[in-house]
């Protein structure tokens, strides 16, 4: 049975495996007919999805503090700009997350971190987030690995916050683990966070290589859902290997 879509995590983390903040978030999303997605996911998981459609999303934040078991956050390795392309996935036991296509940051000690020890898809890039009020640019262009110099432009901003989020906004933004493959075996890594405060947000640009770059189909048009976060804390627990 799938469980049900909650503002807040329905596993609590018993021990921290790492802790870090997302601030400043842009939540871009396309609908996508489930059977596109499919074959990117990995092994005991499948596309999640609201009203038969799944989707695709690109989130462009900053990290900020990464810290490892509970100590205290890095102020300059654990802090950069990153733009993740990602899916939305649920498993056998019914636990929904996301899967990562890729992932761009700024920092190459924390990239290789992630891709020997996580075996998530980080990638190395030149990145910037400004803001200017309520207008927020973020850039991106990739250094390694290939497809060298896959860029992406976006540009917001931010609208009134949201009361009470839609079903589809909940959907897309309440999110209480990832799955991967490590060891060539599914796992699922849990995290949660406060209630997301959302906003409404209009997008004044989007310029993206990256959603190509991760091997998905074309999206075509505006989007379905445009979201502002100033963001949250986070806690990671360890992976859970799944049968």
């Amino acid at each position: 049975m799938t469980e049900p879509v909650t503002p807040t995590a329905p596993r609590p983390i018993r021990r921290t495996l790492l802790s870090q903040s997302w601030l400043d978030l842009a939540f871009l999303h396309w609908a996508v007919p489930p059977e596109a997605v499919a074959p990117l996911l990995p092994t005991g998981a499948e596309p999640d999805v609201l009203g038969e459609v799944s989707y695709v999303g690109l989130i462009a934040f900053r990290m900020h503090r990464i810290g490892w078991a509970g100590l205290p956050g890095l102020p300059y390795v654990g802090t950069f700009p990153e733009t993740n392309v990602r899916l939305y996935s649920v498993d056998a036991q019914g636990r929904r997350g996301v899967v990562f296509r890729s992932l761009e940051a700024s920092r190459l000690l924390p990239v290789l971190t992630a891709r020997i020890g996580f075996q998530l898809p980080y990638t190395w890039a030149k990145m910037s987030i400004r803001r200017h009020g309520e207008t927020i640019h973020y850039t991106s262009r990739r250094r390694w690995p290939e497809p060298r110099g896959a860029r992406s432009r976006i540009s917001i901003r931010i609208g009134e916050p949201i009361e009470e989020p839609s079903e589809l906004e909940h959907f897309l933004t309440a999110r209480w683990g990832l799955h991967n493959t490590r060891r060539g075996r599914p796992v699922y890594q849990p995290n949660e966070h406060p209630r997301w405060p959302l906003h409404r947000a209009e997008l004044l640009r989007c310029e993206d290589e990256l959603v190509a770059a991760a091997g998905l189909p074309q999206i075509a048009g505006p989007p379905a859902s445009v979201l502002y976060s100033p963001g949250v804390p986070v806690r990671f627990g360890p992976g859970i290997s799944s049968p």
